[in-house]
């Protein structure tokens, strides 16, 4: 046994000089496409600056019903489970190739009895006989297969490139996430609006069904025409229509948000209705509470902090890997080594295994050089460098992607609050307008076309409004989603 220590450790000693050498290019981040800042018109803050607040979602989402609904979402969603489920595929796979770079020992052991007949010559000839020869062999080894020694780092840059796989995955998975909290949050606000655009058409209906009725006994008692009449009726039947739709809206809105959630949304967890004016009142519509905060942010946003969200992140792994990938083609224009070597006892009896003089060793290195294959290392060297040209591309158009979204969201955000003060006074100016033409008719000094024209503005100031302020609500979760969340 003792000869066998200069063989291992001349094996230790290729194994230490395995991966002196890597061939696959250095990385480089490639510049971004974009412009340097992203022009933030919706703050007072005149600093450029590249500082985000760093929230995560428990932060972000405010009130009891929305953060508790978006953790049943985190623990229920199947596209996040999936998400999850693939990161641990792609730990696995990297598991498998990391293996790769240590050799891999096994213990075997055999064992074999056999009978020859006596008549057997070494021809495999002869006469039978009555007796036979009766051989046995026994083998206990310990050894590795076909090692690669990676002098050249293919294995290194194929295990880099599972790797950069990993983390790339790992980035889906946030991204994925963050994805889920804006649509459990947008879903949720639809939702809210909805209910309040179903209230606001109740009460129309409600209202409009209180003047159809006073209309009515105006026209038996001869005071009215039968055209006032069928007017006053237009407009519950109008109303009746927006009912129905709205109920319709609402319904399918708790249809989407348990699918998002991946269960059924308890009761407490759902929007509560916004406070109206009395029965059969026109009241300005009432905004939900903010379920969101709104992120401070400079007036020139370095578009550096694009760097930081996940679909750009994992873009950058995937071009990383791109790189190794060059490595791992390369080195296969290289010789590669490979050993195989094991140490072990042999005996012709099972009780002589492990005495002295059985042991065994064998010692069988093997190298392999490329002569000639047809182009095709070559052509894997090409679609390696090809990869990492797309790869280049796709990260770019990622960012330039992020870059729009963000700045679509600015725009946005640098015209809401002009946008929803001019509604709301707009909303207040044909109240008022209703108000008096109402009263005029009432007075017998104007037409009831002049009611019925003012009471659709109405209607239809009271919707916009509701619409705006779920959009101002949305632009905050679209900002806290572009920015790449927490």
């Amino acid at each position: 046994m003792m000869r066998v220590l200069p063989t291992m450790n001349l094996l230790a000693a290729a194994v230490l000089l395995a991966g002196c050498a890597n061939l696959s290019p250095d990385f480089e981040r490639p510049d971004l496409p974009v412009p340097a800042t992203l022009s933030n018109a919706a703050t007072d803050s005149a600093a450029p600056g590249s500082d985000v607040p760093l929230l995560g979602w428990r932060d972000f989402a405010q009130g009891p019903q929305l953060p508790a609904l978006i953790a049943l979402a985190l623990d229920n969603n199947r596209d996040l489970r999936v998400a999850v489920l693939s990161i641990e595929r792609a730990r696995a796979q990297y598991g498998v190739e990391r293996a790769n770079l240590f050799p891999g020992i096994a213990a075997t052991g055999q064992g074999s009895r056999s009978r020859t007949p006596q008549g057997v010559n070494a021809t495999g000839t002869g006469s039978g006989g009555s007796s036979g020869q009766v051989n046995s062999q026994y083998s206990a080894q310990l050894g590795l297969s076909s090692y690669e020694l990676d002098f050249f780092g293919r294995v290194r840059n194929l295990n880099d490139v599972a790797l950069q796989a990993y983390l790339s995955v790992t980035e889906n998975q946030r991204s994925v996430q963050l994805t889920l909290v804006a649509e459990v949050s947008n879903a949720w606000l639809t939702l809210a609006a909805d209910q309040q655009r179903l209230q606001l058409a109740q009460e129309t209906l409600a209202s409009r069904q209180a003047s159809y009725a006073l209309t009515e006994r105006i026209f038996a008692l001869g005071a009215t025409s039968g055209l006032v009449l069928a007017q006053n009726q237009t407009t519950v039947d109008s109303a009746r229509l927006e009912v129905a739709s709205f109920s319709s809206l609402v319904a399918r809105d708790r249809n989407a948000l348990d699918a998002l959630v991946g269960s059924s949304v308890p009761a407490e967890l759902l929007p509560v209705n916004a406070a109206s004016g009395p029965s059969g009142q026109f009241a300005i519509a009432a905004a939900q509470p903010a379920a969101s905060v709104l992120l401070a942010l400079p007036a020139d946003l370095s578009s550096q902090v694009l760097l930081r969200r996940p679909d750009v992140a994992a873009a950058e792994f995937s071009l990383r890997g791109t790189y190794a990938s060059i490595g791992a083609a390369r080195a296969a224009f290289f010789p590669s080594i490979s050993l195989t070597a094991s140490v072990g006892t042999g005996s012709n009896a099972l009780s002589g295994l492990f005495e002295s003089g059985s042991g065994s060793w064998s010692f069988i290195p093997q190298i392999r050089l490329p002569i000639f294959d047809a182009g095709r290392n070559q052509s894997n060297l090409e679609v390696a460098e090809a990869n990492q040209g797309i790869a280049v591309a796709q990260y770019e158009k990622v960012v330039q992607t992020a870059f729009r979204e963000v700045a679509d969201a600015f725009a946005d955000r640098a015209t809401l609050t002009q946008r929803l003060a001019a509604q709301t006074s707009l909303l207040e100016a044909t109240q008022r307008t209703f108000t008096l033409s109402d009263a005029r008719f009432k007075a017998g000094v104007d037409n009831y076309l002049t009611v019925l024209d003012a009471q659709r503005s109405l209607y239809a100031a009271q919707q916009t409004l509701i619409g705006l302020q779920l959009a101002e609500q949305a632009n905050r979760i679209t900002l806290y989603k572009v920015l790449g969340g927490g």
